[in-house]
């Protein structure tokens, strides 16, 4: 289940609990249930933590790859300029071709280099917005069991009655 519908269904039970009497915002929550559900939640939290771990790792790739091929075609450019040099009528010719390859070659390197980083940054900048979403319902949560705890040690009286076993 996504991590975001799991945190859905989280607030959906503590929405549906039954109320204390005589509260109007605080609830009781089968603690058992609600502390499975979070352990499921943490559990699925580092998938989407590798998953932005390979995103980095895919930008990487794809940089090395877009450098590679930006020096493939430097070193093409170099090695077509040194070849049309060496023929004499040519010469300048082959100067502002070689030129205008190393030119384009930077300008293809560069526009794949910010294509990767907005597509990473952009992914992240997702993960991120998840993650903070993620982090404020948790602590919802917590907020929400620490009043049904302290709901529990203010019980007065029953805290004098013998154990029911």
């Amino acid at each position: 289940m996504d991590p975001l519908d799991r945190i859905d269904e989280l607030i959906a039970m503590v929405e549906q609990a039954r109320s204390v009497p005589m509260s109007r915002n605080n609830c009781m929550v089968d603690r058992g249930e609600m502390i499975a559900a979070l352990d499921e939640l943490r559990a699925e939290l580092p998938a989407d933590l590798r998953r932005a771990a390979a995103l980095l790792e895919e930008r990487d790739k794809i940089m090395e790859a877009g450098k590679r091929e930006a020096d493939r075609i430097i070193s093409e450019g170099e090695a077509e300029h040194a070849r049309l040099v060496s023929v004499n009528e040519i010469t300048v010719s082959a100067e502002h071709e070689g030129a205008r390859i190393i030119a384009e070659a930077r300008a293809e390197a560069q526009r794949l280099r910010e294509e990767v980083d907005d597509y990473v940054d952009t992914a992240l900048a997702n993960f991120e917005q998840f993650l903070t979403r993620a982090l404020a319902s948790i602590e919802r949560g917590r907020d929400k069991m620490h009043a049904l705890r302290e709901i529990g040690t203010f019980a007065g009286d029953e805290a004098d009655r013998p154990l029911p076993f």
